[in-house]
């Protein structure tokens, strides 16, 4: 739970010391007096001037560059001061110490920098959350589905859609005022505009959700036993993960291995072979692989193409192929390393389609939820007749996108969010 937002907060806001340069952060009304008391004459505005960094005691502790930011256009909306000194622990922990027993400022708490931030309007939720993933990103793809959100793709998305909605909830307000006039009143009949916004959310609650970037996209591979799927597993991880023999049934648990191929984040999983089997422990591996292939976001079938079960995205492999196999679909040979290369292409072309692109911000499945109910509030109201039914409606829509920005409703999920922060954050 953050402390009081009237502290001025302290922390390294750069990686993790010893390096050759550290960065501490201060926020808050009471950062330019501790810049004052702890590194002397106060330099101009967003101007690195190198100063002597000392002690309560007077003590030098370090001499490092100072910048002043002054509030609100700052990163939090406060006052910020950010000190450059050396990157030994030694130092980092003495400039903090020397600021954090100044008046009013204390250690931050994980991402209060960022909370503070989303307080003072500088960042909405989206952003928030968008910010949280980049600072986990491991691949390519996270970063740039993270990036986008961060930026504010998506807050720009939500914010023209609210204006649409006040619009709107200001004419039926209007409507509501003159619906006792003699001549009727003032016209309103918004069907047209609410079925177009609802088409137009309607695309963007269609769009690859960001926990797959997060996540990656599900690859599994099955077959019957011996196909040579825990082979290919082990070529595409580009090490052994999968055990392979001679023995149908080696393979009895899944095997997941997350990997990224061509920048694109994939979990791979390696599955028993599908046959009909009296041994009870092999039994249950086949039904892990069996819901396995239900939850496949892509599928690399290595049994016969009659057998192949129904999947939105297959791909047929004839496996083997260095044995002189003629099986049906792409060729491929773990041992020639033939068909490899093809099948890495045509993987990553699959997996790019089902991730956020670098133009539409993804959803989460928060987002999305209430996103879906901010439609469907529009939907209903599209079928009234009655202002204040439909006021009623564009209220909720309205409360739902409030939700997803971070305005109401999502304390318990700031404090959970936060946490994920580093302290400099």
């Amino acid at each position: 739970m953050a402390q009081a937002a009237a502290d001025t907060i302290v922390a390294l806001s750069s990686g993790r010391v010893p390096s050759a340069i550290a960065v501490i952060r201060t926020s808050g009304a009471m950062a330019v007096a501790a810049a004052a008391a702890v590194a002397g004459p106060i330099p101009a505005p967003r101007r690195a001037s190198l100063r002597a960094l000392r002690s309560p005691d007077g003590a030098l502790l370090d001499r490092g560059l100072v910048i002043v930011f002054p509030g609100p256009d700052t990163a939090t909306g406060e006052d910020i001061v950010e000190y450059q000194c050396h990157g030994s622990k030694a130092v980092v922990e003495a400039v903090i110490d020397a600021l954090a027993a100044r008046p009013g400022v204390r250690r931050a708490e994980p991402g209060e920098f960022t909370r503070r931030a989303l307080a003072n309007g500088r960042i909405d939720l989206t952003q928030a959350e968008g910010l949280a993933e980049l600072l986990e990103a491991e691949n390519e793809a996270q970063r740039k589905s993270a990036l986008l959100r961060a930026e504010g793709g998506l807050r720009r998305q939500i914010e023209a859609w609210r204006g649409a909605l006040l619009a709107l909830s200001a004419e039926a307000e209007v409507a509501i005022d003159y619906a006792d006039e003699e001549d009727g009143g003032m016209p309103f009949d918004p069907a047209h505009r609410l079925a177009a916004l609802a088409v137009d959310i309607d695309r963007l609650l269609g769009s690859p959700r960001v926990e797959r970037a997060r996540d990656g996209v599900r690859l599994v591979v099955a077959g019957p036993p011996n196909a040579g799927k825990s082979s290919l597993v082990n070529a595409l991880a580009g090490e052994a993960r999968a055990i392979v023999t001679h023995i149908p049934g080696t393979t009895r648990d899944l095997i997941e291995v997350p990997l990224s191929i061509g920048g694109v984040p994939v979990t791979l999983v390696d599955t028993a072979g599908l046959r009909e089997s009296a041994d009870t422990v092999e039994a249950i591996g086949i039904g892990l692989a069996r819901r396995a292939l239900e939850r496949s976001d892509i599928l690399l079938w290595l049994g016969r193409a009659e057998e192949s079960p129904r999947h939105p995205c297959c791909l047929q492999i004839a496996s083997k192929a260095d044995l002189g196999g003629s099986g049906e679909g792409l060729r491929l040979s773990v041992v020639s390393g033939e068909g490899l290369e093809p099948l890495r292409d045509w993987i990553v072309a699959k997996a790019r389609t089902m991730l956020p692109s670098n133009e539409q911000p993804g959803l989460n499945a928060r987002e999305a939820e209430l996103i879906e109910q901010c439609r469907n509030a529009l939907i209903r109201a599209a079928t009234l007749g009655d202002p204040v039914m439909i006021a009623e409606e564009l209220r909720l829509a309205r409360s739902a996108l409030d939700q997803v920005s971070g305005y109401s409703g999502v304390d318990s999920l700031l404090d959970a969010l936060f946490g994920r922060f580093c302290l400099g954050k």
